[in-house]
């Protein structure tokens, strides 16, 4: 029976831990640290995203700007307020809810944010740093997947570690950062052969692939690691995984509930990020 990895417990003592020190931070030198969040339109699942954002920036004592902005906004009037953003000292971190309306190139709003406020790490230039190692933030959830590995006790250096998914925000970087650990890694996607035997081989396996249940107890070495991103919402209305739970649980070493794994971990992180960025920014780092 496997131990379950609590990314409850585990992100309250990184926000606490980024607590201490935004008030120590303060205390020496007057400094508070400020997160903007712009959010364009009403998608249902942003507005909540954006909220719990901001009541995390309230509980480590961030500063919170929101910019809750209509619908029909053109990407000139969002590339305008990024450059807003951009130049205010108050700003340690600019964080751009995505998805946007259709209207507005993501990648240009993305390329527009001063990599040293890009606390999502989604910026050309951070993302290449991710890439040789050599980086101040990395993206959230695959930061908070190392994390929740952590604090098993688990050394990733030496171990078979695959990695379902390739997207930009989880399947590259967490592969990256797997690296920068010594983990062997492998990235499978809908295109991978011989998928159930690759993943069956994995010490530490991470799904991010977006689809329900998709990975069977058959996909698992015995006593593995298992790590599951997914969110996904089944017909009856409740929350799932892209693991199946109660099949995985038996046969693996330690593995991440949903809800409550991954992601309260990418909120945590987001915090230490904007923290890192405050620090830089003011010569602290």
């Amino acid at each position: 029976m496997a131990k379950i990895i609590d990314g409850k417990e585990v992100s309250a003592q990184v926000k606490e831990q980024v607590k201490e020190e935004a008030a120590q931070l303060k205390a020496a030198t007057g400094l508070q640290v400020g997160l903007a969040v712009v959010i364009v339109g009403n998608n249902p699942a942003s507005r909540v995203y954006v909220n719990n954002k901001k009541k995390a920036c309230e509980a480590v004592g961030f500063q919170s700007f929101e910019y809750a902005l209509d619908e029909g906004t053109t990407q000139e009037e969002l590339l305008e307020l990024v450059e807003v953003l951009n130049e205010n000292p108050q700003v340690n971190g600019i964080l751009v809810q995505l998805p946007l309306p259709k209207q507005i190139d993501e990648k240009a709003i993305i390329n527009a944010i001063s990599p040293d406020k890009d606390v999502d790490a989604f910026h050309p230039s951070n993302v290449g740093r991710i890439m040789i190692g050599s980086y101040a933030f990395l993206p959230c959830t695959p930061a908070g997947v190392m994390e929740l590995i952590a604090s098993t006790g688990v050394s990733v250096s030496g171990k078979n570690c695959v990695v379902i998914g390739r997207s930009n925000i989880v399947g590259k970087p967490m592969a990256m950062l797997l690296l920068h650990q010594n983990g062997t890694v492998t990235i499978c996607h809908s295109r991978t052969q011989n998928l159930k035997e690759i993943c069956a081989q994995a010490d530490i396996l991470v799904a991010a692939v977006g689809k329900a249940n998709f990975v069977t107890a058959d996909m698992v070495k015995e006593g593995a690691v298992v790590i599951d991103v997914g969110m996904n919402r089944l017909d009856n209305g409740k929350l799932c995984g892209d693991v199946d739970f109660a099949a995985v649980e038996p046969k693996a070493g330690y593995i991440t509930p949903v809800p409550g794994g991954v992601g309260p971990m990418t909120i945590a992180m987001l915090m230490r990020n904007t923290l890192t960025a405050a620090k830089q920014q003011n010569g602290l780092a």
